[in-house]
């Protein structure tokens, strides 16, 4: 049973954080493009960004801010352009991003964090930008999480928003969270971007690794369609509103906090894979038996990235093969007897060795899935066991469908 229950509120259910989502006409299609978030006071900041050596400059100004200050006060995000490949006039783009909000809000510009997200090779339109700031700082607000969440979307269909609830010391704590992402998504991490709140008291160290640890289990365990992004970041935002001790290092207080972070990564990691360009459901891969649990997730996140299953999944075929066969190169040693498969409910392959099964039935487990897309009733679960080891891990993704192509296919046109 969660120690946490889910709560109204998004991005500024945590106390002391005010977000706000405009149309500054940074997007060609007039939708809201430019969004901010901001703490009351100075809260403690992590970050985990993309491991690509082609990256974006909000990517490496948040890297060299937060090595040199674990703190921030704001998070900054366009979309529309991303501000990735574009040179040297990329980077002072970013600066003068950060500068134009610190001094609207009478912040150190070092307290900005910055994340965008659009097509690779273009700059920032500033002359735009700089003309919303004003508006974006007006439009702040303690119930602005969805506007928010609203403007860094890109060809995602839906916002992705949650905040959890629990408590620490006998009084209340909150994580509340926002991301986009729907395509060029896989480990590590993917074309997305995720915020977080929180309103605890916790170390910078302790937070960072706090948010590495969930973002393994969360972020980096989702994939669409293969392909890393140059704007990949998660920030994640502690301020310490809720008054409740401070949590410097591991123990139960800081064990619930983090099973909770890893909740809301989770719970946006899943919505990103469920919205995947063109994705008719969700996929989630459960395995267990393995060594350790980096193993169990190497092999789900293998079967969730296989182009083979994913489009089997589409195609409402129960092929177990594809599954077996994605496991076996996953780069895990196991013992291919030990190997066992299921389906939902149907079990394919025990020890080893096929099974008998009702096809059509596994064929309209499938289908049923994908008529709930969108709805907690669309997940395809596949469970593999390859062991008897303790390790176990998931992975999410989805199928893949005619759509995928075509979206991308007419992307920048």
């Amino acid at each position: 049973m969660a120690d946490w229950h889910e709560i109204t509120g998004g991005i500024t259910a945590p106390r002391g954080y005010r977000a706000a989502g405009i149309t500054a006409g940074l997007k060609p299609s007039g939708l809201p493009d430019l969004a901010l978030i901001l703490s009351d006071v100075e809260a403690i900041a992590a970050g985990v960004f993309t491991t690509s050596q082609v990256r974006a400059a909000c990517v490496d100004y948040c890297r060299q801010r937060l090595q040199a200050k674990q703190n921030a006060r704001a998070i900054l995000c366009n979309a529309g352009q991303a501000n990735a490949a574009t040179g040297t006039q990329g980077w002072f783009d970013a600066l003068e991003s950060a500068m134009t909000v610190a001094q609207a809000l009478n912040i150190p510009s070092e307290s900005v964090l910055l994340a965008s997200t659009g097509v690779i090779g273009q700059r920032i339109k500033m002359d735009k930008l700089k003309a919303g700031i004003p508006q974006l700082i007006a439009a702040l607000s303690e119930t602005g999480s969805d506007a928010a969440a609203g403007a860094i979307i890109t060809t995602d269909l839906v916002p992705k928003s949650i905040a959890l609830e629990t408590t620490i010391g006998d009084r209340p704590v909150r994580i509340g969270g926002i991301a986009k992402g729907s395509g060029m998504i896989h480990p590590n991490m993917a074309t997305m971007l995720a915020f977080v709140t929180c309103d605890a008291v916790v170390s910078p160290a302790l937070w960072q690794q706090m948010l590495s640890r969930a973002a393994d289990r969360s972020f980096n365990s989702i994939t669409v369609d293969g392909d890393t992004s140059t704007n990949d970041s998660l920030i994640a935002l502690a301020n310490g509103q809720s008054r409740t001790p401070a949590i410097i290092e591991m123990g139960p207080e800081a064990e619930k906090l983090e099973a909770m972070l890893t909740a809301v990564c989770q719970h946006l990691a899943k919505a990103i894979a469920r919205d995947g360009e063109g994705a008719t459901c969700l996929m989630e891969v459960q395995v267990t038996g393995a060594h350790d649990e980096t193993s169990a997730r190497q092999i789900a996140k293998t079967i969730a990235g296989s182009s083979l299953v994913k489009s089997a999944i589409f195609g409402r075929d129960p092929n177990w093969g594809r599954i077996a066969a994605a496991a076996g190169r996953a780069g895990v040693p196991f013992e291919q007897e030990n190997l066992q498969i299921k389906l939902g409910d149907f079990l394919l392959l025990e020890n080893g060795q096929p099974l008998s099964f009702d096809r059509a039935a596994a064929s309209a487990y499938l289908k049923q899935a994908a008529a709930g897309a969108y709805l907690k009733e669309d997940t395809v679960l596949i469970f593999v066991s390859i062991g008897n080891g303790y390790g176990s891990g998931k992975a999410w993704g989805c199928d893949l469908s005619y759509d995928y192509v075509k979206i991308n296919a007419e992307y920048t046109t």
